[in-house]
């Protein structure tokens, strides 16, 4: 195998761009890479059943076509508004034979959110894999302009609705499941024009861990994934400001930013018994920026 120089491997130069949030993959330049082409499966996670949340772009898109292609059974959940991706989704594993079942939903809603855990456990037959990657991100410069619908939609959808979702998995959970939740280089280095965002991360990171402690004695393991820049639909739908788009992932050591294809790995990894020992850990995939 020839070596590939991960400062090389992807394209260094995202145009400057604007989406409507909730964004779709469809839609970027350059486009993004999830794995679509070069994911190939070695049977990691034959038989199991995941949920994956933010499944139509960006890295919940890398991690459920991984998923499928390991072998397991996946519920796809997304905005309705965000359909055609799911679909492509879909069409990208449809040669893997694995069951894959759509949830559109907006995860804001507590009762929505958990009846896409109990919809999921249907017709999946039950559940063993919770990866939870939706999220939302505005950048907003000021404090004094982040309003309290904006605050409360943020930490809803990045918060909230991992709790929710959780609360109602556990009584399906057997041992041996896994919980993956999705937190971000934002926890450690935060944004100034991120604030909210960044708060609700470092709650994940520490809501995980707690979490790892409680649940680990019934042998279900909970750890985190925390991406760096990623190249995602989220990235220009606000979550980063427009005239920044063009140098985005250049303050990283490798010098560009991430593709959703390079974080599926480590939620596979987190989701498979290789990682048996792995419990209340954060896998930090973010181009070489340093963390605690």
């Amino acid at each position: 195998m020839s070596l590939i120089n991960p400062v090389t491997q992807y394209p260094s130069d995202p145009k400057k761009q604007k989406q409507p949030a909730p964004g779709l993959a469809e839609d970027l330049a350059p486009a993004a890479d999830h794995g679509e082409g070069s994911y190939v499966g070695s049977a990691k996670l034959v038989g199991r059943r995941a949920l994956v949340t933010g499944a139509d772009s960006g890295i919940g898109r890398a991690v459920a076509i991984a998923f499928a292609r390991e072998g397991a059974d996946v519920a796809l959940n997304y905005l309705p508004v965000e359909q055609s991706d799911a679909d492509d989704v879909v069409a990208a594993v449809s040669e893997s034979g694995r069951k894959i079942v759509q949830l559109p939903a907006d995860l804001t809603d507590e009762a929505t959110a958990r009846k896409v855990v109990t919809d999921a456990v249907e017709q999946l037959g039950g559940l063993d894999l919770l990866v939870l990657v939706a999220g939302k991100q505005q950048a907003v410069e000021d404090l004094a302009d982040i309003t309290s619908e904006q605050f409360d939609q943020t930490y809803k959808t990045n918060v909230y609705a991992m709790f929710w979702m959780i609360q109602e998995a556990l009584p399906h959970l057997p041992a041996g499941s896994a919980i993956i939740n999705t937190s971000s280089v934002q926890a450690y280095s935060p944004s100034p024009h991120l604030v909210d965002y960044a708060s609700t991360k470092g709650a994940i990171n520490t809501f995980s861990k707690a979490l790892a402690q409680q649940l680990a004695p019934k042998g279900i393991r909970v750890n985190v994934v925390a991406p760096g820049p990623v190249w995602t639909p989220l990235q220009v739908t606000g979550g980063q400001p427009t005239e920044a788009l063009d140098s985005f992932g250049e303050d990283t050591p490798l010098g560009r930013m991430g593709q959703p294809a390079e974080m599926a790995a480590a939620y596979v990894y987190l989701a498979s018994p290789e990682s048996s020992y792995v419990v209340g850990e954060t896998l930090n995939l973010n181009g070489g920026m340093p963390t605690p």
